[in-house]
């Protein structure tokens, strides 16, 4: 009768199957693809468009909306970490008697059967040709080991045993790229901040969340400059930025766009900009009865009388962009006009339009005469603690790779045989974990340079 297995074994063999790990992969792989298609981070109402009330409940429940942040895809990242670990104990064990072994054996048998082998017939005598193959094989592998028979002697010599390490490397690479994805998911943030010129900030609003992060200083945007194409698309937008802590200036630089400021972790991208609401503006004021115009210069709040002293014209607000009927008309003033005894009503007056008021075909026309240009800086905020375990986790997928696919366990074995003809019969044979075909290659290579040898000693003894 088998023996039952305890939970623990269960669990062990359950995270050291290789299945779990393709199963994994595709997942994470399929689920990936459904975040390229899916909207990330949008507000509830583009999901409704875009999808539907339905479908966008299901978004919302299964957090494919910020699907790289939902608890089912840490999930997955967390079942191949430990999928990877374990896999990776399992097998060490066996890995690290190779790499390091209590002593070297040879097998000659091993080689016997190979077919990496090139074999040739010496005229030098044993102990001559040995002497050859020796210094060859000192330089093609690492330790000598030699091993004296009735009438044959064995060298063998081997290099690369460490190599084997490559794919624990590897392995290694991949535990870091998930532990800094994991760490940036948990402790890191990405937000947004708005800053008028001059105004300062020390908490930024989360991408995700829309919840308020407070910094560990303040940020403040001393000044901000666009230049435009003659087609009026904007050609460069740079803000300078001021970082104050303590409540002293610590760091001041010009952003751009792809030039961030960073400081202490904490990076800062230039993202957008816009028209921030004037501090005042002129307003000039017709009474198209009278031809009467009166000029006004208002700030937000405050209110001015119109001509004859009919009622009042009051400046409500600015908006960047202002929709009429599905057309966006850009930037555009807000004022309420009280006549008398009649109820208020609020206009608009976009700047690129100043004779916009007059479709209105009212008894009085405004129009926006003057205003003082200001911008402000859309700014990305963003922290990353996990962002060197990725760096790390390339570097060393890097190296993995390298030792895995490109070095390889080489062992040379030459045989150097009597024959009954009183001839000496040399062996070349070799086995590699990988890349057969070089190693080919390099038996052929050694052969010949022990046939060179031979001659070269055989000349030297005759002159």
């Amino acid at each position: 009768m088998k023996n039952k297995q305890t939970i623990p074994e269960q669990i062990w063999i359950f995270f050291s199957s290789v299945k779990l790990t393709v199963y994994t992969l595709v997942l994470l792989a399929s689920t990936s693809i459904v975040g390229t298609i899916v909207l990330q981070n949008g507000n509830p109402m583009q999901y409704v468009r875009l999808y539907g009330e339905g479908t966008a409940n299901f978004i919302f429940a299964m957090g494919l909306n910020d699907m790289y942040h939902a608890w089912w895809f840490l999930l997955l990242l967390v079942i191949l970490c430990i999928n990877i670990v374990v896999c990776s104990v399992e097998r060490l064990s066996h890995t690290w008697k190779i790499i390091f072994p209590r002593q070297v054996k040879v097998n000659p048998d091993r080689f016997r059967k190979t077919k990496l082998t090139e074999s040739f017939s010496s005229p030098e005598d044993l102990a001559s040709m040995a002497g050859i193959c020796e210094k060859a094989l000192k330089r093609q592998g690492g330790k000598l080991i030699r091993k004296d028979l009735d009438k044959s002697l064995i060298l063998y010599a081997e290099k690369g045993r460490w190599t084997r390490i490559g794919v624990y490397v590897v392995h290694a690479s991949i535990l870091l790229l998930l532990l800094g994805a994991l760490i940036g998911a948990v402790f890191g943030f990405k937000a947004n901040l708005r800053l008028d010129e001059g105004e300062s900030a020390d908490s930024v609003t989360a991408f995700r969340t829309k919840v308020p992060i407070k910094l560990d200083f303040a940020i403040r945007c001393d000044d901000f400059k666009v230049k435009f194409y003659d087609t009026g698309a904007p050609e460069e937008f740079r803000s300078t930025l001021t970082i104050v802590e303590n409540g002293r200036d610590s760091l001041s630089k010009d952003i751009l766009v792809n030039h961030p400021l960073r400081y202490k972790g904490i990076n800062i991208f230039q993202a957008s900009y816009g028209t921030a609401s004037p501090d005042s503006a002129v307003f000039a004021i017709t009474d198209n009865q009278t031809k009467e115009q009166v000029t006004h210069e208002l700030e937000a709040g405050q209110a001015g009388p119109l001509p004859g002293g009919q009622g009042s014209f009051m400046f409500e607000g600015f908006l960047p962009h202002y929709d009429f009927k599905g057309h966006n008309l850009g930037e555009a003033f807000f004022g309420r006009i009280t006549l008398g005894n009649e109820a208020p009503f609020t206009i608009a007056l976009p700047t690129q339009f100043p004779t916009f008021d007059k479709m209105r075909k009212g008894r009085f026309t405004v129009v926006v005469k003057e205003f003082n240009q200001r911008y402000y800086t859309g700014l990305q905020v963003t922290k990353d603690p996990g962002v060197w375990y990725v760096y790390a986790g390339f570097i060393l997928m890097i190296l993995g790779c390298w030792v895995t696919f490109f070095m390889s366990h080489e062992s040379y074995y030459i045989e150097i045989a009597t024959s009954e003809d009183s001839r000496v019969n040399v062996t070349v044979a070799g086995v590699t974990n990988r890349n057969i075909q070089g190693m080919k290659l390099k038996l052929r290579k050694l052969a010949q340079r022990l046939k060179t040898q031979q001659f070269k000693t055989q000349r030297v003894r005759k002159g």
